[in-house]
């Protein structure tokens, strides 16, 4: 855990749930897995709050909970999961892609409440349509329903574990904390509802067409509450799905710029057949033949099937190996090496930072590295055809940024400059974990510099929504163009110029 990552998920845990909850969230990230009153008084914090900000952190899935031998429950916090919040835009993006707007809501809920039951997500996602309809349309349960039971198909949702029942013959001792489990076969399981109804608008006013106030109301109502359908059974958004969704995009966009918009069709066929069959961990897709992938190809996708064995034998023969062949039964059978790809893809990524950063000719040396694995420096200057000095120069430049790397073979044990091979050599996975913390660390430095341009500007910004607020009011009741003019003018040219300011930096942050 680099000091980038912590600072990044204080930040975070600050912005989206306070104080209290960011102090006891860092510091189990800090410190790992803790029972309750030593976080207590390592943290300064009353027992009652820590209760409830590690409630907040299990509700969202940001700590996690075990019971020792000796009844004593420690809790640890999952700092891969807080950094997935940067995120959460993303996600809700996919599923409007993906399911409209209603699966964009259903998401949204989720990962704003953590975890919810199925039938108060669709109530509460008919509702927020509802608003937004024109006057006498409202969306109906079933419709928002069947979108939740497309997005747990797809498995974009899954169920929460949940305390198994007890027989109530033999309770025994209760455990220092609930033991939660899930079979692998009822994570998508969706409970059968009878959801009937529609979304409700939210009233203008606390006494509406009833002639009574809000307050009296629900009184009368309280004792006859139906007892909730699908109670106990809570779901949350399924976040290795939407990478696995991501991985698979960025496949088969680069098997587009690879080839052509067809081959990137078959593997898109490929993984789309295999999307719930393969894990998101696993380094090949299920093998799939070939009549199998010829049956599965989009309907008005005139292909034959020749054409098609042509395809996956140009795939299966490209050097960088994104679909391999593992049998010949069925016309064939073919996989997608998932590791293979994604290594493939990281290298590309580092390439292109390499170029940006020290320009074409680092690049070079850089793919030249890469494809030779270990390299002089003479060999190098030979290979690139770039004359000594530069070539010692890039290559420094490389090494201090931690791009490339020097391995030393000595001739004998002492270790002697004069008797010691140098070879330059690039190690992805450490290099590209140096890109990712560099990553954090931008994003801090970006919310951080967000934090004080907000607090610097607090009055002009008040201002600058008093005066919005005061043109939206007088825009309702009809003012004319000239005293909309003077309230406008109430902000001067070179306010207005740092707002413009202000909001460019912000959204660089944002996004």
């Amino acid at each position: 855990m680099t000091q980038a990552e912590i600072k990044l998920c204080s930040l975070l845990l600050q912005e989206h749930f306070g104080e209290i909850v960011e102090k006891i969230g860092v510091h189990l990230i800090r410190t790992g897995s803790q029972p309750l009153r030593v976080i207590a008084h390592d943290t300064g914090t009353s027992l009652d709050q820590v209760k409830k900000a590690l409630c907040v952190l299990i509700q969202h899935n940001l700590v996690i909970y075990q019971v020792h031998k000796r009844g004593v429950v420690e809790y640890e916090a999952q700092c891969s999961r807080v950094l997935r919040m940067l995120r959460y835009p993303r996600y809700i993006y996919t599923a409007k892609t993906l399911y409209s707007d209603t699966g964009e809501l259903i998401v949204e809920e989720l990962l704003l409440n953590g975890k919810m039951t199925m039938s108060a997500v669709v109530k509460k996602v008919a509702d927020r349509l509802t608003e937004t309809m024109e006057d006498g349309k409202t969306m109906d349960y079933a419709e928002v329903s069947n979108t939740f039971v497309r997005l747990a198909d797809t498995h974009f949702v899954q169920r929460c574990p949940w305390v198994p029942a007890t027989e109530n013959s033999d309770p025994g001792p209760l455990p220092p904390a609930p033991i939660l489990v899930i079979s692998e076969k009822d994570m998508y399981l969706v409970p059968k509802l009878s959801l009937i109804g529609k979304g409700k608008r939210r009233r203008s006013s606390d006494e509406d067409a009833a002639g009574e106030p809000k307050a009296k109301r629900p009184k009368h109502n309280t004792d006859n509450k139906e007892p909730i359908p699908d109670d106990g059974i809570y779901w949350q958004a399924n976040l290795d799905r939407f990478h696995q969704h991501f991985r698979d995009q960025a496949i088969v966009s680069a098997v587009a710029n690879r080839m052509d918009q067809t081959s990137s069709e078959i593997v898109r066929t490929m993984l789309r057949m295999s999307e719930i069959t393969t894990p998101s961990t696993a380094p090949f897709t299920q093998p799939l033949s070939s009549n199998e992938i010829f049956r599965s190809l989009p309907v008005g996708y005139n292909i034959s099937k020749q054409v098609l064995d042509q395809y996956l034998t140009l795939l299966a023969d490209d050097p960088l190996e994104f679909v391999g062949k593992s049998g010949d039964s069925g016309g064939g059978m073919y996989v997608i090496n998932l590791h293979k790809a994604l290594g493939s893809l990281a290298t590309a990524t580092l390439e292109s930072v390499v170029q940006e950063r020290f320009g074409s000719r680092c690049a070079r040396i850089f793919r030249l590295v890469l494809q030779k694995k270990h390299l002089e420096q003479k060999q190098v200057e030979d290979f690139a055809m770039i004359p000594a000095k530069e070539a010692k120069d890039m290559l420094y430049k490389m090494l201090s940024g931690n791009f490339i790397s020097l391995q030393e073979i000595p001739k004998t044990p002492d270790h002697a400059p004069s008797r010691t091979f140098y070879l330059y050599t690039v190690n992805i996975l450490s290099a590209a974990r140096m890109l990712l913390h560099r990553c954090y660390k931008s994003i801090a430095n970006l919310i951080e510099r967000r934090q004080f341009e907000t607090k610097e500007n607090k009055r002009l910004l008040e201002k600058s929504q008093r005066v919005e607020a005061i043109i939206a009011s007088m825009q309702a009741t009809g003012a004319e163009d000239a005293q909309l003019q003077e309230i406008e003018e109430m902000i001067t040219v070179p306010e207005r110029q740092q707002l413009e300011t202000l909001k460019r930096n912000v959204n660089k942050s944002a996004s």
